[in-house]
Order: structure tokens, then sequence, then C-alpha cells
């Protein structure tokens, strides 16, 4: 496969540290360039610091190997350069990768117009397109220029599902309060709001309580697939998602 250019846009703060350098370490091991795009031009982003030590009690947080690979994109000079959402250029890209997270610095990236036209403009040249977890928000939120709908509309996904973002948010309110709500509504729900026909096109995957897929074992992970599109729920599955989203290129 010649080597391919693949865009990850990303906040300031907050964002999953296995969603991002799951992919990545992957991609780059495959021999493709990857950039990184924040809302300012030259920003180093920032992981959510409570996936790296643990979210309550040492647990909830990212694996061993996702947390080295994260210390290894930290000093990647690509890493470094990040380049200005506003100065994307879709049309230079042969992949864009949607990563996901919960804590309250993922609103800066979910909301944004500007990128949410970005990824519309990007979802109209039928390249591959990847979203894992609250990434898919920026799907449901963007609309394709041509229809004015959502990328999502007509297709086939998956999300972080209700339930899942319930029990992070029950197990850890009294400690941390709206950390796992990162908006009033779960992700799902506003998922599901975009599709033509949720029931069909909406699928939460097998039920999910802890077990992570891995570089060597994708049993417990869930992806949806359709056309030039792959979708993903949670950490969990980062690396199938990855590997699916590499034959896609």
């Amino acid at each position: 496969m010649p080597p391919r250019t693949i865009l990850i846009p990303l906040p300031d703060r907050d964002f999953d540290v296995t969603e991002v350098a799951v992919p990545w370490r992957l991609l780059t091991r495959s021999g493709h360039r990857v950039v990184f795009a924040t809302e300012r031009a030259g920003t180093l982003p920032v992981a959510d610091p409570l996936l790296l030590t643990g979210v309550i009690f040492g647990q909830l947080g990212a694996e061993p190997e996702p947390k080295r690979f994260y210390e290894e994109l930290t000093h990647s000079e690509e890493f470094s350069r990040t380049l200005a959402w506003e100065a994307i250029e879709p049309s230079e890209y042969d992949g864009l990768l949607l990563p996901g997270g919960h804590a309250p610095g993922m609103r800066q990236y979910l909301g944004s117009e500007v990128l949410q036209r970005k990824v519309g403009d990007f979802w109209q040249l039928e390249r591959p397109v990847g979203a894992i977890c609250h990434g898919v928000l920026l799907l449901a939120r963007a609309r394709v220029p041509s229809s004015r709908t959502s990328p999502l509309f007509g297709r086939r996904t998956t999300c972080l599902p209700a339930y899942m973002e319930r029990l992070a948010y029950l197990l850890t309110a009294w400690k941390l309060g709206r950390y796992y709500r990162t908006y009033p509504a779960y992700v799902e729900d506003e998922v599901r709001a975009s599709l033509d026909d949720p029931e069909r096109d909406f699928a939460r995957g097998p039920i999910t309580l802890g077990r992570r897929g891995s570089a060597t074992d994708d049993a417990p992970a869930f992806v949806v697939e359709d056309g030039f599109y792959v979708s993903a729920r949670w950490p969990g599955d980062a690396y199938l998602f990855t590997r699916r989203f590499l034959a896609k290129l």
C-alpha cells in the first residue's frame, strides 16, 4: 500500500489517550503520515490526564500499551506541529479519523462549527472516515454541503452506547461529578437523532462491561462498517477500529 496522509483533529485538552495513540501508532507503523489539527496552529494538545493515572482508585484509565504509545506520540514531530482547523483543506488528505473523549475539554472540538464544516466537506470526497466514541458526534453535527443533512443520514453507525456512558457516570459521580457526562443528552441519543432510521441504522453492539480488545485479541471489540465509513464504541475497540480503517485506505 502506498503511503497515505491521515488527518486527526483534536481539542487542546482532554481527548482519549487510547483513541488517539493507538491509531497514530498503527498508522505510522504501516508507513502512513498523520497530521494533527487543533483550533490554533502550533498548539501542543494534551490528553485527559485521568486516563493516564487512573480515573478512580487507579482504575478505568488507559491500558499500559496505549499509555506507552501516547508517551511516544508526545515526542513526535507531527504532534508539536499542529495545523489550525480553519486551515484544513480536505482534498489534501486520504483519510479522516475522529477520536473521542468525554472530559470537559472535548466540547471545544465537538462543538466547533469550523470543524463540523470541514468534516462535512471531507465526507463529500468519499474517502475513508473513521469515528470512535464521542467522535461520532462530530459527524452527527456536521452537514454535507450537497444535501444539508448529517453525513450519518442513511448510514449505519455505532458510537458510545448510553448504557456505557450511564454506568461510568453512576460509578464515579460521587467523586468526579459530571466528568463522564459531556453533555446533558447521551451521545447515543444525539447520534440516533441524526439517522434516517435509528432502529435500522444504529448498532449498539454486544453488552461490554470492561473487557477490551488489544493488539492480539479482537474478541471483545466491535465496529460497524458502511462503505468508506467505519465507527466504534469506546477505547476497547481501538485496535480493531484502526485495522478496519487501515483496510479502507
